[in-house]
């Protein structure tokens, strides 16, 4: 039995880019070995859409100068992004997503229903996503702009600091408060997501924007990807009274395929057992009800289990819920219901 999912953050435009080729379209068309989504695997692995995400890097020394390490044993936070190097790439991304909408590979969705419509013409459902406003001034002008192309959620911050908040840093062990919470323009940036019908996600900021959003949003919270910290105490994960501010606002969480967040130990190995995932999943469950987690693989930005591989590998983990005594409609609700409700509320 294949499972239906719907995926709540993947950084496969990235890799697109990253590619460098003329081109993208046809790679993910054709099968692209060197990521974890492409078309003909998302096919086969039963994913029906998901949020894909712009994310604007540039970081010298790749992801690993970040995260906490022997070396970089407290883990900084990496420099701000200049606004014209962050239009530059999302812009990149963005035009990569349209061009695979073109090319046939995907409908780009504005809404529930309009996911609902591609679901059932089988048809891959993609939201636009942006992981870091760094590309939007502010003013806002370019938030404009970015909801006229789709733009339907994003996330405030990286792990970094912009003009809006500040991002929490890798580092284990550590809690996510850490650093202060949102500018004037970042409480004007929710306000402004509200109106729009643009998600917040939560995913990446520390306590205090955490808290500043949940003070300002008449929405939801959502963390796209993140995991429990009572699990694994790294600052990216979820706190106690995060959990519990997410399930009184009837939100929901994403469950992080990436080993440093699944793992007690908090390190990045592929050997990490399915186990781990499901563990956090029966927490999730616990602090949110059935109605609050979900699926946030973090494909083609992370470490993931090796047992999950790619995206063909989303319904071992299904199967491993339903072997766990969770019924089939549960697992179908944390697999694709629980994100289309909640992009229903929040998006419309």
């Amino acid at each position: 039995m294949t499972i239906p999912f719907f995926d709540g953050h993947n950084d496969t435009l990235l890799k697109l880019l990253e590619a460098g080729v003329a081109d993208p379209e046809r790679l993910f068309v054709e099968g692209m070995p060197a990521a974890q989504i492409d078309g003909p695997r998302a096919r086969t692995g039963g994913m029906v859409g998901g949020l894909f995400a712009i994310f604007p890097p540039p970081l010298k020394g790749g992801l690993g100068s970040v995260v906490a390490n022997s070396a970089n044993p407290s883990s900084t936070l990496p420099p701000e992004l200049p606004l014209a190097d962050a239009q530059s790439v999302t812009l990149a991304m963005a035009s990569i997503l349209l061009r695979l909408e073109r090319a046939g590979a995907l409908s780009l969705c504005r809404s529930a229903a309009e996911i609902r419509q591609a679901i059932a013409a089988d048809n891959l459902a993609a939201v636009l996503h942006i992981e870091g406003a760094e590309a939007i001034d502010t003013d806002l002008r370019s938030l404009d702009v970015l909801y006229a192309a789709g733009l339907r959620s994003i996330g405030l911050v990286w792990s970094r600091a912009n003009a809006f908040g500040t991002g929490v840093p890798f580092r284990y062990p550590a809690d996510p408060d850490i650093g202060p919470g949102l500018s004037d323009a970042g409480k004007a940036l929710v306000r402004a997501c509200d109106s729009l019908g643009v998600m917040i996600d939560l995913s990446h900021l520390n306590a205090a924007g955490f808290r500043d959003v949940a003070a300002i949003s008449n929405k939801p919270l959502v963390a796209t990807h993140s995991n429990v910290h009572a699990i694994t105490a790294h600052a990216r994960n979820l706190v106690d009274w995060q959990l519990a501010a997410i399930a009184e606002s009837k939100g929901v969480v994403g469950l992080n395929f990436a080993t440093g967040f699944l793992r007690p130990d908090g390190q990045m190995r592929a050997d990490t057992p399915i186990e781990m995932m499901v563990r956090h999943v029966d927490s999730l469950v616990e602090a949110l009800g059935e109605d609050g987690v979900a699926l946030g693989s973090d494909f083609d930005g992370a470490m993931i289990p090796a047992e999950i591989g790619d995206v063909t590998g989303v319904q071992k983990l299904l199967a491993a819920l339903l072997d766990k005594g969770y019924g089939e409609t549960l697992v179908r609700k944390i697999a694709c219901d629980n994100w289309l409700s909640l992009i229903e509320r929040t998006i419309g």
